[in-house]
C-alpha cells in the first residue's frame, strides 16, 4: 500500500471519530456515519485505490441511502462496488437505525441513481477500475447520512448554522489531509455544495477548483444525460478522457 493510502485512511479513521461527537438537533432524528458500521469496505476502497497521486479528485457532498449509506463507498451504489471495483465486505448497522431508512449493507437491492451513474460513467470511460483511479479518486465532503422523523434525507447545507460550523470544520480538515495525500492536479465538486466547499477548505493550496453538475436524480438537467456533462465538465477543466 502506498503512504497517500495510509494517510487517506488515517484522515478517515480520525473524521469518523470527530463527527461521532458531534449532536444534531430538530429536524435531523437519525444520523448515520458509515465510517463507522462500514468501516470494513471504506478500508478496503482507500487502501486498493488510494495510492497516489492522482490527477483529479471527485468531491461529493454526502452518503446517500441506497449507496455509502449501504457499502461505506462515495456514491457506493452496491453492484458497481461489489462487481465493478470487487469490493464486498461486512457492514453493520448504525446504533440508532430509522425504520425507514434500513442498511443492509450488500444485501440492498436497491440501486443508488447517482452512482450508478457515476460508476457507469467511469465504467464506460475507463473499462477497468485499475485504470479510473490511475488517475481520479472520488470522496463525499460529508461522511454523515442526516434523516428526518419520517424518513427524509436532510442535507449539511440545510442544517442549522452551529451545526455547520462544527461539522465543517471536520470535513475541511479531512479534506485538506486528502488533497495533502493525493496531491491532484484538479478538485471537482460534484455539484455546486461540494464545489463550494473545496474552495473554503482548500484555500491557499494552490489546487485547481471546479465543478460538475450532481447526477442526482431530482435535476432535470442529469436526467438528460449526465454523462455529457461530466466530460464537459472535465474537458473545460483541461482533462483529457480517453
Amino acid at each position: 500500500m502506498s503512504g497517500a493510502a495510509d494517510r487517506l485512511v488515517a484522515a478517515a479513521r480520525r473524521l469518523a471519530g470527530e463527527v461521532d461527537a458531534l449532536r444534531f438537533g430538530p429536524p435531523v432524528t437519525h444520523v448515520y456515519n458509515p465510517l463507522a458500521y462500514a468501516w470494513a469496505p471504506h478500508e478496503a476502497y482507500l487502501r486498493r485505490y488510494g495510492g497516489g497521486p492522482k490527477e483529479v479528485v471527485l468531491v461529493g457532498m454526502n452518503p446517500g441511502p441506497w449507496g455509502m449509506v449501504q457499502t461505506g463507498i462515495p456514491f457506493g451504489e452496491v453492484a458497481a462496488v461489489r462487481d465493478w471495483m470487487g469490493i464486498e465486505a461486512p457492514v453493520g448497522a448504525p446504533p440508532r437505525p430509522h425504520p425507514r431508512r434500513p442498511v443492509l449493507g450488500f444485501a440492498c437491492r436497491r440501486s443508488e441513481v447517482s452512482g450508478r451513474r457515476l460508476w457507469g460513467w467511469a465504467r464506460a470511460r475507463f473499462g477497468t477500475p485499475d485504470r479510473f483511479f490511475a488517475r481520479f479518486f472520488v470522496l463525499n465532503y460529508c461522511p454523515l447520512a442526516f434523516f428526518e422523523a419520517a424518513g427524509a434525507n436532510r442535507t449539511p447545507d440545510r442544517l442549522r448554522a452551529d451545526e455547520r460550523r462544527a461539522l465543517f470544520a471536520a470535513c475541511d480538515r479531512a479534506l485538506r489531509e486528502a488533497v495533502h495525500a493525493l496531491a491532484p492536479r484538479l478538485v471537482l465538486g460534484v455539484g455546486r455544495f461540494a464545489e463550494a466547499r473545496a474552495r473554503e477548505a482548500l484555500r491557499g493550496l494552490g489546487t485547481a477548483i471546479a465543478a460538475a453538475p450532481h447526477p442526482s436524480p431530482a435535476s432535470p438537467q442529469a436526467n438528460r444525460g449526465w454523462a455529457p456533462l461530466m466530460d464537459a465538465a472535465l474537458g473545460a477543466a483541461g482533462v483529457h478522457l480517453p
